[in-house]
């Protein structure tokens, strides 16, 4: 029996590097989703300025330039400095895309309202249409370890 490696089923696909976002927005890469069935996005968030709130969402666009872009899914109930160091998991099936207008790109968009806020996020691809899924990891990935 053969055993699968996580790494061979889910890739990291892009990210959000952690930062202090002050009052302005925060965005992944554009993913094709052409190669995924399925994704998970994850955002960080650190301690909050008292004042801030932070919104979070994933956003379908026709290529990965962003033409035509729009939410798909929902969006997540916003935090504020009583979500200090919390996480949120976004889920997508690949079928919630906007297919028949030629949606076929996601990005991950954090927003950061008022004052500044420690944020960080990631796309994982999940379900590969080809295998492993490792061999799609953004150019971000520097090691996989056994």
């Amino acid at each position: 029996m053969s055993l699968t490696k996580p790494s061979e089923k889910v890739a990291v696909l892009a990210k959000i590097d952690p930062a202090s976002v002050d009052n302005t927005e925060a965005y992944s890469e554009y993913v094709d989703m052409a190669k995924w069935e399925q994704a998970m996005a994850i955002i960080m968030v650190g301690t909050f300025a008292a004042t801030a709130t932070v919104d979070g969402r994933l956003l379908q666009a026709q290529d990965d330039q962003g033409t035509g872009e729009k939410i798909v899914g929902s969006a997540i109930t916003q935090l504020t400095d009583a979500d200090d160091n919390k996480q949120i998991v976004l889920n997508l099936n690949a079928q919630q895309l906007d297919r028949a207008n030629g949606f076929t790109h996601i990005r991950l968009e954090i927003d950061v309202t008022t004052a500044a806020c420690i944020v960080a996020g990631v796309v994982l691809g999940l379900e590969p249409k080809f295998s492993p899924a490792s061999d799609y990891d953004a150019a971000t990935v520097d090691e996989i370890v056994n």
